[in-house]
């Protein structure tokens, strides 16, 4: 059973990592709307905690993971690379931040189910550490997931009917 737990709390830091690039990435191609620029770098810093608490957690699991969220350096350059293979397929900025905005949000579901397995799992194995973990995080992934569906919405129509 703790193998289990270890494995999803290791599943979830993984995710809650790629949501943290993920909402940084779109928060550097998309530097000059300032909505996307700020609010996606302070959401990215939720998932950055999140890896942060899931490491520590994940000792008591018998889980080793990395405490610190990627770093910046391997960030750019994931950055630089996704920009570029993003825009060479679609010229159209506006449609990439479509595109980034749906990816966070799927990525943002899967981190929300993620949690909401490793609560009903703390709630079972009588964890009150792990309870509260997931407590504290799990509404925090759900406004990630809101932002980028908000953004979603005041964006979509306009791009996609502007020539």
């Amino acid at each position: 059973m703790s193998d289990k737990v270890g494995m999803a709390i290791a599943e979830l830091h993984t995710a809650e990592n790629d949501l943290a690039a993920e909402l940084l990435q779109a928060s550097q191609r998309h530097k000059a709307d300032h909505d996307i620029f700020y609010l996606g770098t302070d959401l990215a810093r939720w998932s950055q905690e999140h890896v942060r608490e899931l490491a520590a957690h994940g000792k008591n699991y018998g889980v080793e993971l990395d405490a610190e969220p990627e770093d910046d350096t391997t960030l750019a350059a994931m950055i630089r690379q996704k920009s570029s293979e993003l825009i060479g397929r679609r010229h159209d900025p506006a449609l990439l931040l479509l595109r980034d905005l749906r990816e966070i949000h799927r990525k943002a579901a899967g981190v929300s189910l993620d949690w909401e397995i490793l609560a009903q799992t703390a709630q079972a194995l009588k964890d009150n550490e792990l309870l509260s973990l997931s407590m504290k995080c799990h509404p925090q992934t759900l406004r990630q997931m809101r932002w980028a569906n908000a953004m979603l919405k005041s964006n979509a129509a306009q791009i996609m009917v502007t020539p």
